[in-house]
């Protein structure tokens, strides 16, 4: 395990930064495939009824050999889209272009201007302001312009009667209905499903970017804490001499009473030294030297030893149920972890708290039990938020906070909840992998 650092601490909000804009250009382009298979039923369904219904003159050949043509794009289109590789701005420009060639070709084929289906423009121009940004939008736009311009003056003649007097007897007006409810039916459900995936981005994007102001506030403390802690050493190692001439003075050695709470501040003393380097620790200071092989029973078991010799409780429950023992690397970022929901739990109920430890597949499960008041509604909806604390204490709410992100960056995960026979519980749950000695490692 390593300590978390500047740069690691937006890598991984930048990550999902581009995973976020990945799985939207992904459903975009999957909305884009399905789009195009109703493009190609509806094409052969319009050219069989034109021509076999209707007794329109139309080059059927070539016109299903452009359908053809289209649902072979769509397999390769398919295809690309498994492999799982980020869409671009760029790739969504292209697949769109063909779309308009297609409809263009189609429309040569029959009519041109004339033909009602021509106002299947407009869809193309839709699904493009919707899906692109910036110059290709408008790309779009003089390309279809273009496209229309074109087919004005040059297209296969269709011998369709324009007899718009007739209402909808009249075939045009009949083409024109149907091109209006395919226009409107397909904007509707698909720039509908693609405003959600839009939607869905634009949220992953502010959850990432919450995420890595969290994550440079714990970079900011922990700086912090860094000084704090290498300001305070020269201090308590000037203490730790002085109490140590005083415990082999002769003259104070009478005064048994003054001997006791010479012992006990000296204890203290060593006690705020293993905290100072446990920050230091933390911060990545002499990490080589902090780091050791133990495993997941031993390093549990110290830790529920330790913080039951070091507070005073009354009852204190200790289970460990993790089972066959694993090697890990013993760290003392996680034991302070633990110790922060312990002490939480200690403040919350100063009479009763139970500790267990077990083993949940492949993870390590500890779960931190009291009898006080529970979580408020609001506090376990902001779980992990900083400066979320039923104390009343001036920056209090941060050991929760730097709980939750310890366990992110491990890869596990934290969860509280209230019994429902009163009190709270807190559950830390970290893979075996990220705590394994690398040689146990699969």
């Amino acid at each position: 395990m390593t300590p978390l650092r500047p740069d690691t601490a937006t890598a991984a909000p930048q990550r999902n930064a581009r995973s976020a804009d990945a799985a939207a250009g992904i459903k975009n382009l999957q909305q884009l495939i399905e789009l195009r298979w109703i493009a190609v039923v509806g094409q052969v369904f319009t050219i069989e009824m034109a021509h076999y219904s209707l007794n329109l003159t139309l080059p059927v050949r070539e016109m299903l050999l452009v359908v053809g043509c289209l649902a072979v794009f769509n397999v390769v289109s398919l295809l690309r889209l498994r492999t799982g590789v980020m869409v671009r701005n760029v790739e969504l420009f292209l697949a769109l272009l063909i779309d308009v060639a297609v409809l263009t070709v189609q429309l040569y084929l029959s009519g041109g201007t004339s033909n009602p289906f021509v106002f299947l423009y407009l869809l193309q121009i839709t699904l493009g302001a919707v899906l692109l940004r910036g110059a290709y939008i408008w790309s779009i736009v003089i390309i279809t312009l273009l496209c229309f311009g074109v087919l004005a003056t040059h297209h296969l003649p269709l011998e369709l009667p324009q007899d718009l007097h007739q209402g909808l007897s009249s075939l045009y007006v009949i083409g024109l209905l149907v091109c209006f409810v395919l226009n409107a039916t397909l904007v509707v459900v698909f720039i509908t499903r693609i405003n959600l995936n839009l939607r869905e981005r634009d949220a992953r994007l502010a959850a990432a970017r919450r995420r890595r102001v969290e994550e440079e506030h714990i970079v900011r403390m922990g700086l912090l804490a860094s000084g704090a802690a290498h300001e305070l050493g020269t201090p308590l190692s000037t203490l730790a001499v002085i109490l140590g001439d005083w415990q082999h003075d002769k003259q104070l050695a009478a005064y048994p009473a003054l001997k006791e709470d010479i012992d006990e501040m000296q204890a203290q003393v060593q006690r705020c030294k293993s905290i100072v380097s446990g920050i230091l620790l933390s911060a990545g200071e002499t990490r080589g030297e902090a780091s050791m092989q133990t495993t997941v029973r031993t390093f549990v078991d110290a830790l529920a030893e330790e913080w039951r010799s070091t507070r005073s409780m009354p009852q204190f429950i200790y289970d460990n149920d993790f089972g066959a023992d694993t090697p890990m690397v013993s760290d003392t970022t996680l034991q302070q972890m633990v110790f922060n929901v312990l002490d939480n739990a200690r403040d919350a109920s100063p009479g009763w708290v139970r500790l267990a430890v077990t083993r949940n597949a492949d993870a390590l499960r500890i779960t931190v039990t009291d009898a006080g008041p529970g979580f408020a509604p609001d506090m376990l909806a902001k779980l992990g938020t900083p400066y979320q604390s039923s104390k009343n204490r001036p920056g209090g709410g941060l050991g929760l906070y730097l709980v939750l992100n310890v366990a992110r960056t491990l890869g596990g995960s934290v969860a509280a909840r209230n019994r429902p026979e009163g009190g709270a519980e807190v559950t830390i749950e970290l893979p075996l992998a990220a705590i394994a000695l690398p040689e146990a490692k699969a």
